[in-house]
């Protein structure tokens, strides 16, 4: 008997090797259409609707070990799935290839289903599948996953320690002393980089934006080094998750996505590493970008999409705990707030633990630096005000904004969401005020119409509604403000002024369709003059990347998957308009020097702020008094003249300097003006300081 094991052992070795090829849930097979059951490719199932207060009383796991624990040891795999009936972890050795080995895995407390399999398993790719309702659900990488493959279809298992590139234990962040200080830089990781212009070698890439010493072919600055000399604070990157609409697969793939189409959420997005299928020089890459924007004085801010999933039936979420991590009308029917066939439900436990353990990952594992959250008026507010709190514990300078809006209607009540109009209810949270964009350049959706810089009437309120960013002040007469009839801010640090961003047109796309009849020259001042509104306006303001050398993108208004050829940043531009972009350093600085353009609270504003009566249409005038926030200067003139011809303004009398004018700026001083009045040309800005 004893002599016949070593044989039985062989014999069933085999056996159960032979079972595991013809029950391998492979990677070729579209999770969306089928699945494969003993040998059989079948036509997916799906598990019953689960009605809204079964999902409701899921059981809450209050550790924070989901996802993979690695040590060369042994790694434990840990997923929350209280509906299955079973679930079995399976092995890779390689991408492409059925699998290699599997582990059923125990259910244990809370939902939460576990196993540890010993050994060193670095470099092993992996995926669940769960059964629920006796169904066998698409075999999926767990929510939590860190790092993922090509497409990210399969987790892999990398070792943490490996992943930090040299010298990012030093990592520092650029300091901050408030957000006032503020001023974001929008941009695309594949836009910056990829125009043969650039001058950069690693195009579209982590690393592209990571280079430094890079220029044109005229001698002037590009990518990183640009940032850096026009004087921003944060760079703003659009989605870098791992997203699910670009093929990873297809080297140099030309295809083109934003990125707001989520597939892993704590996984970084292979498009843009020089390896895909690594995932852990993926991190490294990344990392070093981070590093490199902070040895150059910039800060980065995330741009995340927990609002909605890029999939929804086959999500990663559904394959774990079906309808439970989604709002559902009372039919059953997911709820659609974001207009991309679903919308998160924020207010469960087990998402806003989801959300919070996410961001914390990023903040500490990526030294991230802020968090601009897409679409946050679908998200509740309970969520995000711990969200807020948590991150703040990590690093009280962390800064946290968002779209205070939705795309569509939502199951949950509004007095519950991180709306705009809640915007006093959130702890420190920004949000985007639309009222000063579309008071500045017209309606953001009706392409033609006008806006104060270009001549239409009765938008004073609305700008001014975003001069003193957002709080309460007496002088704004709020019946007339474009979408809201009161302040929402509680504190002008929560506002973001802003005339154009990734969505919709740029700032110069727009001007030439709203004014065909006007001159480059005269849609160059309105250029200048909505962003000396932006940059004069208290709150933080927010430039879309290449808006500093007139980018375009060809009057296309939607560019989330248009060509290289729509998107791209030409960095030929910048030598033509040369001018601009000295305009916008100019600005900056100007901001940056003088506090007064940067007061913190509301009462600051109500007290130092006051605007000026003028006998004119679009016009607009304020100063800002009495050395407001310490400022060097005593007293600040600024006036905005949005008409096609010059106006003569009567002027408090006092020894003004000259600081903006006829589309320039000196900080030193153009001339005195102490003659009562001012001459402001057409399309312009007309700033003055009292000492």
């Amino acid at each position: 008997m004893n002599s016949l094991l070593p044989v039985t052992i062989l014999v069933l070795l085999f056996s159960l090797q032979q079972l595991n090829a013809q029950i391998a849930p492979s990677p070729n097979v579209s999770k969306e259409d089928s699945t494969v059951k003993d040998g059989k490719k079948q036509k997916m199932k799906r598990p019953r609707k689960f009605t809204n207060a079964e999902l409701d009383n899921y059981p809450v796991y209050k550790g924070n070990d989901l996802g993979l624990t690695f040590t060369p040891a042994k790694s434990t795999f840990k997923v929350w799935a209280p509906p299955a009936s079973e679930v079995t972890l399976y092995f890779y050795d390689k991408e492409g290839l059925p699998f290699s080995s599997f582990h059923k895995m125990k259910k244990g407390k809370n939902g939460v289903w576990s196993v540890k399999v010993k050994g060193n398993l670095e470099g092993k790719y992996y995926n669940f599948q769960a059964m629920v309702d006796s169904f066998l659900l698409a075999p999926s990488v767990d929510p939590y996953a860190k790092a993922v493959g090509t497409n990210g279809e399969l987790g892999q298992v990398v070792d943490p320690s490996k992943t930090n590139p040299l010298g990012w234990e030093s990592d520092k962040k650029p300091p901050l002393a408030s957000p006032a200080d503020i001023v974001l830089y929008e941009l695309h990781l594949r836009d910056i980089s990829i125009h043969p212009s650039s001058g950069i070698k690693h195009k579209g890439k982590y690393l592209g934006l990571a280079e430094t010493g890079t220029k044109t072919m005229s001698g002037l600055t590009t990518g990183l080094d640009h940032i850096k000399e026009l004087g921003v604070t944060h760079v703003h990157i659009l989605p870098f998750f791992d997203f699910k609409s670009v093929d990873e697969a297809i080297p140099n793939n030309l295809n083109y996505n934003w990125g707001y189409d989520p597939q892993n959420y704590n996984a970084l997005e292979g498009t843009y590493a020089s390896v895909p299928g690594d995932a852990s020089k993926r991190i490294v890459e990344f990392k070093s970008l981070v590093k490199a924007l902070h040895e150059n004085g910039l800060r980065v801010v995330m741009d995340v999409v927990y609002n909605h999933t890029g999939a929804t039936q086959e999500s990663v979420f559904n394959q774990f705990a079906p309808d439970y991590y989604y709002r559902r009308d009372a039919l059953g029917n997911y709820s659609n707030a974001s207009a991309c066939g679903n919308e998160v439900a924020s207010e469960r436990p087990m998402v806003r633990k989801f959300m919070l353990e996410s961001m914390l990952y990023w903040a500490k594992e990526y030294h991230i630096d802020g968090f601009r959250v897409d679409l946050m008026g679908i998200h509740d507010i309970e969520t995000m005000n711990q969200i807020a709190a948590e991150l703040r514990k990590i690093d009280p300078t962390i800064f946290l904004y968002g779209e205070g809006w939705t795309a569509g209607s939502s199951t949950l009540a509004e007095e519950k969401r991180a709306v705009k109009a809640n915007t006093s209810k959130l702890d420190g949270i920004a949000v985007f005020s639309d009222e000063f964009r579309d008071g500045t350049k017209g309606h953001v959706f009706t392409h033609h119409a006008k806006g104060f810089i270009n001549g239409e009437l009765k938008l004073e309120e609305s700008v001014k509604f975003g001069i003193v960013g957002g709080v309460n002040h007496p002088q704004i007469d709020y019946s007339k403000v474009n979408y809201t009839k009161s302040a929402w801010a509680k504190s002008p640090l929560q506002c973001i002024k802003y005339v154009s961003c990734h969505d919709n047109h740029t700032l110069w796309d727009r001007l030439q369709l709203s004014c065909p009849n006007n001159s480059d020259e005269e849609r160059l001042n309105m250029n200048k003059l909505a962003q000396t509104m932006v940059f004069t306006s208290q709150g933080v303001p927010f430039l879309h990347a290449g808006e500093e050398f007139v980018r375009t993108k060809n009057l296309v208004e939607n560019s989330f998957e248009s060509s290289d050829k729509i998107n791209q940043i030409d960095w030929d531009k910048k030598a033509k308009h040369l001018d601009l972009f000295e305009y916008y350093k100019q600005l900056i600085k100007l901001r940056k020097e003088h506090p007064a353009f940067r007061l913190t609270t509301q009462a600051q504003i109500q007290k130092h702020l006051k605007f000026l009566d003028f006998p004119y249409d679009n016009v607009i005038g304020f100063t800002i008094e009495d050395n407001a926030n310490g400022d060097t200067w005593k007293r600040i003139l600024v006036i905005y003249n949005g008409n096609g011809r010059g106006k003569e303004l009567p002027i408090p009398p006092g020894n003004w300097k000259m600081i903006c004018t006829n589309g320039r700026i000196d900080l030193n001083g153009m001339g005195i003006n102490n003659y009562g009045y001012a001459m402001v040309n057409p399309y312009s800005a007309y700033i003055l300081a009292e000492e």
